[in-house]
């Protein structure tokens, strides 16, 4: 465990949910924080709430040379980076076969390659100050939704990319964990539950019913990038839920036999009358920020 009060702190996705909420905890614990991501009066608030010592860097995930120039700017103003938490995400809900292809990549795109062009760049620095990476992965790469297969597929990735670079960079120095999380009360989540056809779906379902305070989640981060954890899992049965999870595709394919066939008939239904671009749309307040920036590039 490294005292957190002075450690410099990056976080993509820092603009709302669960990276701003986490910023702003490691800030009251003296941490300086970086905060990245696409929504820069969202940025400058949080960034606000976290102190004088705190600064914001408007940057796209998807875009290596935006990215590049932020952790740049990071490292030319603080001289180091000690943690990167690559938090930046979207979810689209769909069935694959009907949402709109642009919405399913998009989102492999920002979870997936944008966390390893996090982890790409900022590597360099953290093997400087032999500090801690933290991929957020999800409950989504164990248990696979039907609906959310760009977002299952993406998590998953995380989990691999973590699992692949704990024991590479072990020796030099640098710890790396991988979070795991199920549904928490953000604003991606409620714009999922509020799509009017995947939000019956998810709540329909067991382990990923229930919606869990920000506050628990945050708490969670927080210690497990105090003590460099090479797991944080929010809540902690998501453990044990690894050891048994060969017979999870099972049980998601014998419960939604009768649900899958009514939502794909409802998925249809919306794309109809509202077209496949409404319908998949990336949920939450973050969701339209990337959609936007996403349609000006």
């Amino acid at each position: 465990m490294r005292p957190l009060a002075g450690q410099v702190v990056l976080i993509t996705g820092a603009s709302r949910g669960i990276g701003a909420a986490v910023a702003r905890k490691l800030a009251s614990e003296g941490a300086k924080l970086a905060l990245v991501g696409l929504e820069p009066d969202e940025l400058k608030k949080v960034a606000e709430d976290c102190g004088p010592d705190a600064g914001w860097w408007e940057a796209d995930v998807t875009d290596t040379d935006s990215l590049r120039t932020a952790v740049e700017g990071v490292v030319e103003r603080y001289g180091r980076i000690d943690v990167v938490m690559a938090n930046a995400g979207i979810a689209a809900p769909g069935f694959s076969r009907s949402m709109d292809p642009n919405a399913w990549e998009r989102v492999v795109d920002v979870d997936l390659y944008g966390v390893w062009r996090t982890v790409h760049l900022t590597l360099p620095y953290l093997l400087e100050s032999k500090g801690y990476l933290l991929l957020v992965s999800s409950l989504a790469a164990i248990v696979h939704i039907p609906g959310l297969a760009s977002y299952n597929v993406s998590k998953a990735g995380v989990e691999a990319l973590g699992d692949t670079l704990r024991p590479e960079l072990r020796h030099l120095g640098v710890r790396v964990g991988v979070a795991h999380m199920t549904f928490v009360d953000t604003d991606m989540v409620r714009g999922a539950d509020a799509h009017p056809v995947f939000g019956r779906v998810r709540t329909g379902m067991p382990l990923a019913s229930k919606t869990y305070p920000l506050e628990f989640a945050v708490g969670k981060f927080a210690d497990g990038i105090k003590k460099r954890s090479r797991t944080v899992h929010v809540p902690g049965w998501i453990g044990a839920l690894k050891v048994v999870r060969w017979a999870i595709p099972h049980l998601i394919e014998l419960g939604s036999r009768f649900s899958v066939p009514k939502a794909d008939a409802a998925a249809l239904a919306d794309i109809q009358a509202r077209g496949a671009e409404a319908s998949s749309r990336p949920t939450g307040a973050g969701g339209l920020a990337d959609s936007e920036k996403a349609a000006h590039k």
